[in-house]
């Protein structure tokens, strides 16, 4: 059996908010009712049928949201750890270790029945990542922390197992590294709330550094609240305080998680939704007067509000929320604008100008309207992730340049297509279309360059491009279609 005991996180409310944006309506979960400060009273275990595994887990996590479980490593056995490795890609990065996924494997069985045996036994020891670093946007780089491929098979196992717990007590408007869930469904949520809802003011919102300043202390205290395992509890401890070997030297990592690592998304994931989901949700049915959505994804989050007071009185709250466990907004990046279907004709009264934009997962979103003068949530590429992409697609076409072109074709329609996978929205047709007239351009330049006698012309350069590269078309649907379908027939409590 299991104890309960008081906890130190915020006071959750009794009951859903009652001004919630219709795309969390939809997809919010049931919120935990009184989930980290009830009485002590018996638990239950995470099951012991392997047959039925996690299912009796989501069950009882289902049933009970103040559950704490007990009994959680017996399911990461073998044939997880198994499935683990192969759910890993065979071109990850090696870890400090270095081995890579190809050595592992020759071996597989022996090596995950050691590794089983090290887990269940506490002989398994986490080793430190190493550091490794990719460039952003906006010219600065963002580190990696590169694990070992053991540290990577277990941690997936691990996660799959407290994902059974998890998705159960994660908000609806939580959408960042969740089965089933992507940006698109995030935009998608924020498209519908903004258009369906009363949305005059929105704040673009991002958390400075925020797998860096992730306090360890705080992240274990919401973890006890629904994991009793104190095993469990110790490997997250291993993973957290194992440390980073940067340029051959050891540092210890006293807070934060590192980025790239399998249980990172998760443990984000549970910070945020003890520090920010409840206590939006809370706040949101105690405080505002008026419509109030909310979209993270990760540790960036859009909140749009009906009435400007709400707005900022959130903003300073928030403020004073997140200092409280070693949280900040970023000063540049947090910003609170007029926008929403009044936005454009109410500025345009002031002489203040068109509505301002803001950037979310990758687009820029902006007041539009359609052609019968119908308010219109438009998203276009960011301008900036867009030169970045061709920037680099410029460089690999250089050092292919003398490839043949059909294979150049091959990689460069790879290119194209997974671009148009995630930009090809309705309304971003000239962008993505000139994404592939620049990419064309560039390709054009590079097999130019590989003969001072070169014949090709721009004739036949599109004759290239049309039989490799495929055309700029919309891919998704819009956003209210697949929204409504993916969640028709759905309990507003799921």
């Amino acid at each position: 059996m299991n104890e309960r005991g008081k906890s130190d996180s915020p006071v959750v409310p009794a009951k859903p908010p009652n001004k919630t944006s219709v795309a969390e309506v939809v997809e919010e979960r049931g919120l935990a009712k009184g989930n980290t400060v009830s009485k002590p009273r018996p638990g239950h275990r995470a099951g012991s049928d392997a047959s039925h595994a996690l299912d009796r887990v989501r069950q009882v996590a289902r049933q009970d949201n103040e559950a704490r479980f007990t009994a959680l490593l017996h399911h990461v056995d073998r044939a997880r750890l198994r499935a683990a490795y192969w759910a890993i890609s065979p071109k990850a990065a090696p870890g400090v270790d270095g081995v890579t996924w190809e050595v592992y494997g020759q071996n597989l069985g022996a090596n995950l029945q050691d590794l089983h045996t090290r887990l269940h036994t506490g002989r398994y020891r986490a080793r430190p990542s190493r550091r490794a670093y990719i460039p952003k946007a906006d010219g600065r780089q963002r580190p990696l922390g590169i694990a070992s491929l053991e540290d990577k098979i277990v941690q997936r196992a691990v996660v799959e197992v407290l994902n059974a717990i998890y998705e159960v007590d994660f908000l609806g408007f939580s959408y960042g590294f969740r089965p089933g869930r992507g940006p698109h469904h995030a935009l998608d949520a924020l498209a519908v709330g903004i258009e369906r809802k009363n949305v005059n003011w929105v704040l673009d919102a991002d958390i400075r550094e925020f797998f860096t300043s992730l306090d360890h202390r705080w992240l274990m205290k919401f973890l006890e609240h629904r994991i009793a395992d104190q095993r469990v509890l110790r490997l997250i401890g291993k993973w957290l305080s194992a440390g980073v070997i940067e340029n051959g030297e050891w540092s210890q990592t006293v807070e934060g998680a590192p980025q790239g690592a399998s249980a990172s998304p998760l443990l984000a994931n549970v910070y945020l939704h003890y520090v920010f989901d409840l206590w939006v949700a809370w706040w949101r049915s105690r405080h505002a007067h008026g419509d109030v959505i909310i979209v993270r994804f990760a540790d960036d989050f859009v909140a749009g509000f009906e009435y400007e007071d709400d707005a900022r009185q959130f903003l300073v709250d928030l403020r004073e929320r997140f200092a409280k466990f070693g949280l900040e907004l970023h000063p540049d990046k947090t910003r609170l604008l007029e926008f929403g279907r009044h936005a454009a004709w109410r500025r345009a009264a002031r002489g203040v100008g068109k509505p301002e934009t803001f950037d979310f997962l990758g687009f820029t979103h902006l007041c539009g309207k359609t052609k019968t003068g119908r308010f219109w949530l438009r998203r276009i590429t960011i301008s900036k992730r867009m030169r970045a992409k061709l920037r680099e697609v410029n460089d690999q076409l250089k050092r292919r340049r003398h490839q043949p072109i059909p294979m150049q074709g091959q990689w460069l329609a790879a290119v194209v297509r997974g671009h148009l996978a995630y930009y090809a929205v309705p309304g971003n047709t000239d962008a993505v279309a000139a994404f592939r007239t620049q990419a064309t351009r560039h390709w054009y330049k590079a097999l130019r360059r590989r003969s001072q006698r070169t014949r090709l012309t721009w004739e036949r350069m599109n004759r290239i491009a049309k039989r490799w590269l495929p055309p700029a078309r919309v891919k998704h649907p819009f956003p209210n279609v697949r929204f409504d379908a993916r969640t028709r027939g759905r309990s507003p409590v799921r």
